[in-house]
């Protein structure tokens, strides 16, 4: 079942390879979308692609690698919109 979804995490998620990790996962569970910085300390992850995919992204999001310290995933559920080709870092 195709789902898309936002997740905005909390905690200490810049400047510790985040994105590339969220990236790396993504691709495996062949997801479309987007990761990146927001201005507030935060890191942003909209993503497309199956239902379990994505419930299994964000059960590796809520760990986070190593460094991580993870306070809160906020989910959001979105239209799915298929304009992803594949998943992309984004910086601002």
């Amino acid at each position: 079942m195709k789902k898309a979804a936002r997740f905005v995490v909390q905690g200490t998620v810049q400047g510790i390879f985040f994105r590339q990790f969220v990236k790396g996962h993504a691709d495996d569970l062949k997801l479309r979308g987007f990761v990146r910085n927001l201005e507030s300390g935060d890191c942003e992850v909209v993503v497309e692609g199956e239902k379990e995919s994505i419930d299994r992204l964000l059960e590796f999001v809520k760990k986070g690698p190593e460094h991580a310290q993870i306070r809160n995933v906020v989910v959001e559920e979105m239209k799915w919109s298929g304009d992803f080709e594949n998943f992309k870092v984004l910086r601002f």
